[in-house]
């Protein structure tokens, strides 16, 4: 695939008009450690939070299409991360519930996810478990017809203004996975450590909560399952906004150099700086190309090309953080200003590389699939 189906072009360009009225105010957006009423507003109107919901609960498609959130991503993140972000975690807090099987409480969910009533939020990450999930202490025990869930949950995205959480809770032996109203007695939100790119962050406790066996949004003990499959349609998108984002500051640095001069002609027409920006074009078109092929891919089988998916996230996220430091180095002072587009690009740019999988991590996991000979 070479060239976006036109439907998919379509969103893309249904997100970048969206992305682009909301650009007066992205630098406030993008510093807010709360969800911005005015970003949740502009899309909640647009509608595009359906990309994160299948059709039978009032989403867009039949099922959630890999490649359309994908291309919705570029879009956003070319302009705002706090858009982006609140964006896509319609979709990472609340796919498992599509896949669950639970369909009732899908269907007393989802349809606010796709309108945008109700912010959802995946709760993984713990004190002493990032990228290693196994090692949660967070616990769910089932009692007189409840699941009582006790633990503490912290760096979760949306925290600080979910409606709900799906929670991976450790159950016996293995993991489960629940669902956890974020209004109920035992549950408590404290801000997060703030990022250098501020995020809607929380720390969740959980102090014996209890929620209805029918919460459960896992057999018990498999609760990895709903959690991979998140994984597998979600993670291809990071990709999307690291290449939107590397868009934006390739943009921003030939806007500044074709219009500043030195030595009597345009900073891009001296060799080195130019170079610098042409390497960043092709990477950037590299990163697009695998990006779009793994989303499509994902689309088809999201499970089978998890593989591509994580290059895709790889392969964008370290060339997003490439390209904006080429870019500040392109800018010289200015785009070391504090405030500036660049800048905040630049800033954003750097977590990509760690949440969703960080690079060692992905790696390791690739490196494994390739000594078992199953590339």
């Amino acid at each position: 695939m070479f060239d976006l189906p036109p439907d998919h072009q379509g969103i893309k360009d249904e997100a970048a008009r969206l992305a682009d009225s909301l650009r007066p105010i992205a630098a406030r957006a993008d510093e807010a450690d709360r969800v911005d009423a005015d970003v949740a507003a502009a899309l909640r109107e647009s509608g595009l939070c359906g990309l994160t919901v299948p059709l039978r609960h009032g989403g867009r498609h039949e099922r959630v299409d890999p490649l359309a959130v994908t291309v919705a991503r570029e879009s956003l993140c070319a302009v705002s991360a706090h858009l982006d972000s609140l964006f896509a975690l319609q979709g990472i807090g609340g796919h498992a519930l599509a896949v669950s099987g639970n369909e009732a409480l899908a269907a007393e969910w989802l349809p606010r996810v796709a309108r945008l009533d109700a912010i959802a939020g995946l709760a993984l990450t713990e004190p002493d478990a990032g990228s290693d999930l196994k090692n949660i202490g967070t616990r769910v025990r089932a009692k007189g017809g409840e699941l009582v869930v006790s633990g503490h949950k912290t760096f979760i995205s949306n925290g600080a203004d979910a409606d709900f959480f799906t929670v991976l809770c450790r159950e016996d032996e293995g993991h489960s996975l629940v669902l956890v109203p974020a209004g109920l007695p035992g549950v408590t939100v404290r801000p997060s450590p703030q990022i250098m790119a501020p995020h809607v962050l929380g720390d969740i406790e959980f102090a014996d909560v209890a929620v209805p066996e029918s919460h459960r949004l896992s057999a018990p003990g498999g609760g990895f399952a709903p959690v991979l499959a998140t994984l597998s349609t979600f993670r291809v998108s990071v990709a999307g906004a690291a290449v939107g984002l590397a868009q934006a500051a390739l943009d921003e640095a030939v806007r500044h150099t074709r219009e500043r001069e030195q030595f009597g002609r345009p900073l891009i027409g001296i060799g080195a700086v130019g170079q610098m920006l042409a390497l960043s074009w092709t990477e950037i078109e590299m990163a697009r190309s695998l990006t779009y092929r793994a989303a499509w891919q994902a689309g088809r089988d999201a499970r089978a090309a998890l593989h591509l998916s994580s290059m895709a996230k790889v392969g964008a996220t370290e060339t997003a953080g490439r390209v904006v430091d080429r870019s500040v180095q392109a800018m010289g002072r200015f785009g070391l200003v504090r405030g500036s587009v660049i800048e905040r690009l630049y800033r954003t740019a750097r977590p990509m590389r760690v949440y969703e999988g960080g690079t060692e991590v992905i790696l390791d996991s690739l490196a494994k699939t390739l000594a078992k000979g199953e590339a």
